[in-house]
């Protein structure tokens, strides 16, 4: 009897922004996402081809680069006498990013041949998997022309450039019209595939918090192209009809194993900070208003900053718990596995907890931030880590107080988050049949944070800098007409709504 041969590429992703390894803002280095991960633990490390977005330090932008040159720059705070020389560095800053990234300095195709094993691209949706591929987006770019102006000095289009050098690297006619979906087919074609993440449904809710309002589906959402879109989250039932649609595309492909996540609650994250009135109490978990992350309690007025209530709150979540339940009853109709992302961010949500954590973290987590000096303070007497999912805090010593989890976007990951999400996958993957030959290398994830190692002495006045990073038009002097935070929501918001 002959042993059937084992698929050719042993991990392939199909995925939005969490896949790909998106944080502070911007896309960078895809080597530490979770997925890369998952792949060093196999032994001998397969390939697992991936774009590389390290130049200018990332797409649109990078916060933490661009704070530690403030830092190294400007020191421990910038006072308003510093704001003008400030507002210089980071308009040259992010003139040359956006030059690169529009094309102004090189060429911008590379030499991939063969579809990328990691297909994931941030900011899209479920039915982005089929409905966007190089040519689309092209044509969006040479359509609407990039302006240079004090208003906007991001990439305007970095999601429409971030799909074209990842569905077709060469830029060349051979991919122009293949959708993720369809490069995923090409390497099953090319020898088959082992594991397959399909890794979607994030952005069909998390527009609600990042534009702050409830815009529900429409049926024309499904069809159109992105930037046509107008909703902010999905209706369950819109959200059910194209997760059958994309059941049906990936059973197609014919991958030996898929795994889907569950998809946590968008008020989780710190991008949104939760505000009650003063004669209010916690009820639920919830908080009475949900603003921007920047606008501290005392200074919050309903009057004058965008929000949420605490009543949209419960509503988007209990949205993405309908879609959960449709994530669990399709992934078993098709013989999936699903991976509880959802349950275990939930479990860490310390500040909606009341300071408690409802899972602890793994205990080789937990001896890898003993062993390295930068992190042992991240682990308390009783050999707990306090990581959690609050907005990064130091103290007067530059030691992390406060969060860990997520990046300088608020939405997003850390590298060590990253790890903690690849560990959730390891472990249903292994429950799968999956065999692994090593174990997560905390030692490397936690080392190549750079962030939680070494955080940027700005952040110590975590108020002063979050302060100047918002600053928008009325501030002219700053020569930047929208504040970079509203220039990265932007980026990443459903369609076309702004704030």
């Amino acid at each position: 009897m002959f042993r059937k041969k084992d698929p050719k590429h042993k991990l392939v992703v199909i995925g939005d922004s969490l896949s790909q390894g998106f944080n502070n803002g911007g896309i960078y280095r895809t080597d530490i996402n979770f997925p890369s991960f998952i792949a060093r633990c196999f032994e001998p490390t397969p390939r697992f081809d991936q774009p590389n977005f390290t130049a200018q330090a990332g797409i649109p932008i990078n916060l933490e680069v661009l704070i530690r040159g403030l830092s190294e720059e400007f020191g421990s705070e910038i006072d308003w006498r510093e704001y003008l020389p400030a507002a210089n560095h980071t308009f040259r800053t992010l003139k040359r990013i956006k030059k690169y990234w529009e094309g102004g300095m090189k060429n911008l195709k590379v030499n991939q041949v063969t579809p990328y094993h990691n297909q994931a691209i941030w900011g899209f949706a479920i039915n982005d998997s089929w409905i966007v591929n190089e040519r689309k987006s092209r044509e969006y770019i040479e359509n609407n022309k990039e302006s240079f102006s004090v208003f906007g000095v991001l990439p305007e289009h970095a999601k429409y450039t971030t799909s074209r050098l990842v569905l077709n690297p060469t830029l060349g006619n051979d991919y122009q019209e293949n959708s993720q979906i369809d490069n995923a087919k090409v390497l099953q074609e090319d020898g088959g595939i082992e594991n397959l993440i399909v890794c979607l449904g994030h952005n069909n809710a998390l527009g609600s918090v990042v534009n702050l309002n409830l815009t529900w589906s429409e049926p024309e959402d499904m069809k159109a192209f992105t930037p046509n879109r107008k909703h902010s989250i999905y209706r369950p039932e819109h959200f059910e009809m194209e997760y059958r649609e994309l059941a049906e595309r990936i059973s197609k492909i014919g991958a030996k194993r898929v795994f889907v996540p569950t998809i946590p609650y968008p008020t989780i994250p710190p991008v949104i900070r939760g505000v009650n009135s003063s004669v209010s109490k916690k009820a639920l978990g919830y908080f009475d208003y949900y603003t921007r992350f920047w606008i501290w309690d005392e200074d919050f007025d309903p009057d004058k900053h965008p929000f949420i209530t605490k009543d949209e709150a419960i509503q988007i979540d209990l949205a993405v718990d309908e879609f959960n339940n449709i994530i669990k009853r399709v992934a078993k109709e098709n013989d999936w596995f699903v991976v509880p992302v959802a349950r275990n961010v939930a479990g860490m949500a310390n500040r909606r907890l009341g300071g408690e954590l409802l899972r602890g973290y793994p205990k080789e987590f937990v001896s890898a931030l003993k062993r390295n000096p930068a992190t042992a303070h991240l682990v308390n007497q009783k050999d707990e880590a306090t990581v959690n999912t609050e907005f990064l805090r130091l103290d007067k010593d530059k030691k992390i107080i406060k969060g860990g989890i997520f990046s300088l976007d608020g939405l997003h990951p850390t590298t060590i988050g990253y790890g903690l999400m690849a560990n959730v996958y390891y472990i249903s993957m292994v429950q799968a049949g999956v065999k692994f030959q090593k174990k997560m290398d905390w030692d490397h994830i936690i080392a190549e944070d750079s962030l939680i190692t070494n955080p940027p002495v700005l952040l110590k006045e975590l108020r002063s800098v979050l302060g100047y990073l918002a600053l928008g038009n009325q501030e002219r002097f700053l020569k930047i007409g929208k504040s970079i935070f509203t220039q990265v929501f932007e980026h990443l918001s459903t369609g076309d709504q702004k704030n």
